[in-house]
């Protein structure tokens, strides 16, 4: 009698699982935009950029591509499939689902354009 009552209960569990396993799957969320911020947390622009998101509640990353040589192989190689030159590259460089934002001179342009585009 105890030995049908484990069977049984076996055959249950594996019916509900069975059941569970073949429900559809749920639909995924929409991703929200999230920036992708390549820098190091000793410049001061990097330190900037990071205020400046979270003061305009922009959602970002920072990756510290001093500490983090994962971080920067993979900027590098975006950049580098993007046909964007690193000669004279500065940090930070922003990723923004593909497009790049970077700070090529006039900071406060750079700022404006990070703040522009996550509005769009």
């Amino acid at each position: 009698m105890k030995l049908k009552k484990i069977i049984c209960t076996l055959f249950l569990l594996v019916g509900v699982s069975t059941l569970i396993a073949q429900e559809k799957p749920k639909k995924s969320e929409p991703k929200s935009t999230v920036l992708v911020v390549y820098g190091s947390d000793s410049c001061h622009h990097c330190i900037d950029t990071k205020l400046f998101l979270k003061n305009n509640s922009i959602n970002f990353v920072f990756y510290d591509i001093d500490k983090d040589p994962v971080a920067l192989r993979e900027m590098l190689a975006k950049l580098k499939e993007a046909n964007i030159s690193t000669a004279n590259l500065g940090i930070p460089v922003v990723d923004k689902q593909g497009q790049f934002i970077i700070n090529n001179g006039n900071f406060e342009d750079f700022l404006n354009k990070l703040k522009d585009d996550t509005k769009k």
